[in-house]
């Protein structure tokens, strides 16, 4: 759930900074709200699912942040800084860098998924990776306003709906293993 939440804040985060013209200002407004809101969501279900491990409700899971994942993390700041200084170099518009940012952290997430052995952060890395992709092709023609939108909210809304959605199936999984174990233990 750790990771979720990351996840969440990472995509409220990319909602909140990137949902600007040319998008209508109400449109823009909503979309913050409900990226704060999602952020927020998932915040309870990892709070919730802290308390379920407290109690002894929860499942355990493996060393999420091990060896593996700080490799993958040490390649993505590399890539990340190396990237965005690239493509100043390059006097790329800045509007190349979300895409840029975009491209990164869903190559992150499908590098992470052997690791965790979890696919399903793979979906949304993914997702992100051509949303990325889109943008950094965007950037050389007329539709570069846009840029934000696809490369930046776009795959925010991709992080907020898998965070979300992996967190009520962990819920609803926990919640299902505990009413499990205490009707064995009323049948033992």
């Amino acid at each position: 759930m750790t990771g979720l939440l990351i996840g969440a804040v990472f995509g409220a985060v990319f909602v909140v900074v990137n949902a600007h013209e040319p998008l209508n200002g109400v449109v823009a407004t909503f979309l913050r709200v409900a990226a704060c809101l999602a952020a927020v969501a998932v915040a309870a279900m990892w709070f919730s699912a802290a308390r379920g491990q407290r109690t002894g409700e929860g499942g355990s899971g493996g060393p999420m942040f091990g060896r593996g994942y700080l490799a993958v993390v040490a390649a993505e700041a590399l890539l990340l800084f190396g990237g965005l200084r690239v493509l100043a170099a390059w006097e790329r518009p800045v509007q190349a860098n979300v895409a840029w940012i975009a491209v990164v952290v869903g190559v992150h997430f499908v590098a992470l998924a052997p690791i965790w052995r979890t696919w399903d952060i793979a979906v949304p890395g993914a997702l992100l990776t051509v949303l990325g992709v889109a943008g950094l092709v965007m950037t050389g023609t007329a539709a570069i306003a846009w840029v934000p939108f696809v490369s930046g909210v776009l795959s925010g809304v991709t992080l907020l709906a898998g965070a979300v959605t992996a967190g009520w199936r962990t819920l609803a999984s926990a919640a299902s293993a505990a009413s499990a174990a205490s009707a064995a233990r009323t049948a033992a």
